[in-house]
């Protein structure tokens, strides 16, 4: 049902794009007239599901007319990969990039890789989401929970496990689904937490459970599905939407805490498209943004939007994040003890 309500808000958008336009700050105006010139923007993102992604982009179209988004939907390390090579070759193909790995905005800042801009909406969105980078080079514009799930044809809520050391417990041997570090920002700064928590020995102890890995911590939705897996470490906002489809899943906020990811925005130094870039910024820390994200079951930028009965407010829920530099200084080291753990 929320999926239909999705789709009908971005049609009611689509049949009233006067409505919409005139609503515009001077400065979007501004930006709108330049972005028509230019035409559409690219966007490389890790921050959601591929439909997902698609809906942002078509909500974007029907807000401002006349312009299109080009999604490329990847993992966060295939997208900085591929970013890394378009900037190698001297191509501007990517002007909004869109990681769950903050260590990469730190690199292409460093690297006077990003342009600069702070938009108008940087000032509405949550405050514990403002001002992640002083300087204004890049911004969170969404915001995700890694904690337990599982499937309900599986396991019953009573057996389900509690806390993360529970994934220890040698009776869920074979039953263990994970994402991999080298490829999903969220499984990195999530392994980064596990090792603050419980150092490295946490991992050893949940190798010799023989966990499935894939790629994406979206993965464990899909290997959960197919019964391939009983229990995951894996996303809120996909495993419910899952759920809510008829799919057999349910979710565990950890006793011991449940990771927030924060993951941010940015817009390329090279990009060919500043005024749609800029646009776009607008966009997602704005209010269809936020509306858009949570009819699809993920946390929204603005306050102005409700969450739905399905989703656990923030303020309820027992929250732990490493920080920036935890995190940049982090990944690249677990990702290595992560290949020497678990082979792969």
């Amino acid at each position: 049902m929320r999926r239909h309500l999705s789709a009908l808000l971005l049609a009611m958008i689509l049949l009233a794009p006067g409505v919409a336009v005139a609503q515009l700050s001077a400065n979007e105006q501004k930006l709108y007239e330049g972005a028509k010139k230019e035409g559409e923007i690219t966007w490389y993102s890790a921050h959601s599901a591929a439909d997902v992604l698609e809906l942002i982009g078509r909500g974007f179209e029907a807000k401002y007319p006349g312009l299109k988004v080009n999604v490329v939907r990847a993992t966060a390390q295939v997208a900085f990969q591929r970013l890394s090579q378009d900037l190698k070759a001297n191509s501007a193909q990517c002007d909004v990039f869109s990681s769950t790995d903050v260590g990469h905005y730190v690199y292409l800042k460093q690297n006077k890789l990003l342009a600069k801009y702070v938009p108008e909406n940087a000032r509405k969105i949550f405050p514990a989401y403002q001002n992640l980078d002083p300087d204004g080079f890049y911004h969170i514009t969404s915001a995700g929970l890694v904690l337990i799930t599982y499937n309900t044809a599986k396991v019953s809520a009573a057996e389900a496990p509690k806390k993360w050391t529970d994934l220890l417990d040698p009776k869920w041997r074979n039953q263990v689904s994970l994402g991999h570090p080298g490829f999903s920002g969220y499984v990195g700064t999530w392994a980064v937490l596990m090792k603050q928590l419980y150092g490295w020995d946490y991992f050893k102890k949940l190798e010799a459970n023989k966990p499935q890995i894939g790629r994406s911590i979206n993965d464990t939705v899909t290997m959960l599905n197919a019964g391939e897996r009983s229990v995951a470490a894996g996303p809120a906002e996909t495993t419910i939407r899952s759920a809510q489809k008829g799919n057999p899943l349910a979710v565990v906020y950890p006793e011991d805490g449940t990771l927030l990811m924060y993951a941010p925005s940015a817009i390329m130094a090279n990009s060919k498209r500043p005024n749609g870039a800029k646009l776009f910024m607008e966009f997602l820390m704005g209010v269809e943004y936020s509306q858009i994200i949570v009819e699809q079951y993920g946390e929204p930028m603005r306050p102005e939007v409700k969450l739905p009965p399905e989703l656990k407010p923030i303020d309820q829920i027992k929250t732990l994040r490493p920080t920036v530099d935890e995190i940049v200084n982090g990944v690249p080291e677990v990702k290595e003890l992560w290949r020497d753990t678990f082979g792969v």
